[in-house]
């Protein structure tokens, strides 16, 4: 057996010693959200710290917990704190969480994240609808053997983001009264933000929102079969649009502010996926 499989398999048997509960979809917490997971029925948590081995967020305002419960009636978890590869994680490790919510069931993966913004009509607070990425920058997650187990070798990534699932957070935004914008998201590493150079690079390349998370995980998802949609929180302009210096606070009280729009826009799209 792979040795990155048996691990994500004692991993799936430590949560089952845990709790029993079976999600139909998974949910990424991104910078803003974090707090969203207390508003869920909740059935059972398990921190990472309890998991022997796992990935621990070090990241300030990601908790590392799973947190296992009911939006409306629609069964879900809740990876409250993501692992980043600027952490000094390997790859397989940051997409591990995705991997192990997929095996615990999860047939929908909705990512969260923050974002800078590259497209010239974003304004801080704009909510993206991520529509494809551009993840040539880290490293992909399926580099090294191939886990048979997961997935075919070489997975087709046309349609990374779901497109009946993309069709579902429009019609939720709309029925939210929730503008949404919609563009490419762009995956870099971190932890220092992008030059005005690389930002020019990446508006040449086509794209519309830059952050250091989502897209390997997305490709991890997808790799096993899981329906994946995104939406970014552009929580400010990115290097050389202004003359002010980008900061992480600067992120986060943007990601506040956005919050509870982002949280009804989450809960809406789930409550329609339950339909599924």
């Amino acid at each position: 057996m792979n040795a990155l499989y048996e691990t994500l398999t004692r991993h799936l048997t430590r949560i089952r010693q845990i709790t029993d509960f079976t999600p139909k979809a998974a949910i990424v917490l991104g910078s803003g959200l974090g707090d969203y997971a207390d508003t869920l029925r909740i059935a059972a948590q398990v921190p990472y710290s309890d998991i022997e081995g796992f990935p621990v967020s070090t990241v300030p305002g990601h908790d590392g917990c799973f947190i296992f419960g009911y939006i409306e009636n629609v069964p879900v978890v809740c990876m409250k704190g993501r692992i980043h590869y600027y952490e000094g994680y390997k790859i397989t490790d940051v997409v591990m969480p995705i991997r192990l919510m997929g095996l615990l069931g999860a047939e929908f993966l909705f990512l969260t994240n923050a974002s800078g913004g590259i497209n010239t009509a974003f304004r801080a607070g704009d909510l993206m609808l991520i529509t494809d990425h551009i993840s040539c920058f880290a490293p992909n997650p399926l580099i090294g053997p191939n886990i048979e187990e997961l997935g075919t070798r070489f997975p087709d990534m046309s349609h990374v983001y779901d497109l009946r699932l993309q069709q579902i957070l429009r019609e939720a935004a709309a029925q939210q009264q929730i503008p949404l914008q919609e563009g490419v998201y762009a995956q870099l590493t971190g932890p220092s933000f992008e030059t005005p150079a690389e930002i020019r690079m990446l508006r040449t390349l086509g794209c519309d929102a830059v952050g250091m998370s989502t897209a390997v995980e997305a490709i991890a998802a997808r790799h096993m079969g899981m329906k994946v949609c995104g939406i970014s929180c552009v929580c400010n302009l990115a290097a050389g649009m202004t003359a002010k210096p980008l900061t992480h606070e600067e992120v986060q009280e943007a990601a506040d502010k956005a919050a509870p729009r982002f949280k009804q826009l989450v809960t809406e799209s789930v409550r329609r996926f339950g339909e599924l």
